[in-house]
């Protein structure tokens, strides 16, 4: 799964993309061709908590994909300039992670000479929503003429798509519309890819100096819940310092700060939760790890992100909670305690469970 960060140039793209992924590009970030792609660890306090119960050589957190796309310019639904590569770019990731530049800085200059967060966005956003009225109107011509047969496919989908074009021209994202389909209309939508439907989450970037309420931060908040997304404040460029540090100077700076963790760990579990994924835990000797599955994945689902033998010849998997080894330390005693479930193929794996998987090939 991936998650792609967009907004214009010059606003803090790259250095949010260095920070998380620690790959320190220059600051020119992903070309409209090439894109850049890096790894990020979901941080996990849950695996710390287990590893004080399991000894083991070595943790393993879960990751998630990210895409730095290269700056958004107006006329880009047009196909102006590189616009066409931008957005298929942004048509392939999961997930938006959509940064607005909120801080001040005479040697970085804003793209318009000015810092307006709220209009930044909507300039992106108009490009995605415009192109997806173009996909939107030359899909209604093609039901039209599917309909005109009969074939009662394509009536619900002119329907659908009708319902896209009123939102789109009401300047709505289309995943405001999501939570009023039912199921089969969902389906059909997210088959489409449209950029505005996607789950997105709003970075402010501020300065070091600036504080997470300021007038700006605050304003990508009440846009963020007005169209359907969720936002945090972060400043990249103290978090890509902060990336580059041992771990005991890191803690030693962010004590200093009054902060328990970077911000880029909140980014980071946001976006794994937008993305619709969760955790579950294996634990022994070699290792402990979270592995990610969609939210739903049944027991064999789960055990085939392990290894694809493992859902072909699942026969049951022994569950515990994190919280049940907090209170009876060992295995051993989950068991004695009744703790230890036992779980059929139906099962729906929750989030946060630490899983013994059986299968027989």
């Amino acid at each position: 799964m991936e998650a792609g960060i967009v907004g214009l140039s010059y606003i803090g793209k790259t250095a949010l993309f260095n920070a998380m992924t620690a790959l320190g590009l220059d600051a020119a970030g992903g070309s409209a061709a090439k894109p850049n792609v890096g790894m990020v660890n979901v941080p996990d306090p849950r695996l710390e908590i287990i590893h004080e119960y399991v000894e083991t050589k070595k943790i393993v957190p879960a990751t998630i994909q990210l895409v730095d796309v290269a700056g958004l310019a107006a006329g880009a639904s047009k196909g102006e300039g590189m616009g066409n590569k931008f957005l298929a770019h942004i048509r392939n990731v999961d997930a938006i992670i959509h940064v607005a530049r909120c801080f001040e800085d005479a040697s970085v200059p804003h793209v318009h000479e000015r810092i307006d967060p709220v209009s930044d966005i909507e300039e992106v956003e108009t490009e995605l929503l415009l192109a997806d009225l173009e996909v939107v109107e030359n899909s209604i011509r093609n039901a039209q003429r599917k309909a005109r047969t009969g074939e009662k496919e394509a009536k619900m989908r002119l329907e659908l798509m009708e319902q896209c074009q009123q939102e789109l021209e009401a300047s709505r994202p289309l995943r405001s519309l999501l939570p009023a389909l039912d199921e089969q209309k969902e389906k059909i939508l997210r088959s489409f890819a449209m950029l505005s439907a996607k789950p997105v989450l709003y970075v402010a970037n501020i300065g070091e100096d600036e504080a997470q309420d300021a007038p700006a931060v605050e304003a990508v908040r009440k846009y963020a819940g007005e169209n359907g997304g969720e936002a945090v404040a972060v400043c990249a460029r103290l978090e890509a310092e902060l990336a580059e540090l041992e771990p005991g100077e890191r803690d030693e700076m962010l004590a200093g700060l009054g902060l328990t963790e970077p911000a880029l760990n909140v980014v980071a579990r946001a976006a794994y939760k937008l993305l619709g994924l969760q955790s579950f835990f294996t634990a022994g000797p070699k290792e402990i790890r979270a592995w990610t599955t969609p939210i739903g994945a049944t027991g064999p689902q789960a055990a085939g992100v392990i290894h694809s033998d493992f859902e072909r010849g699942f026969i049951r998997v022994e569950v515990y909670t994190v919280a049940d080894l907090q209170e009876h330390r060992t295995e051993q005693a989950i068991k004695a305690a009744g703790k230890m479930r036992t779980e059929g193929k139906d099962y729906v794996v929750q989030d946060g469970d630490v899983c013994h998987f059986l299968f027989n090939v």
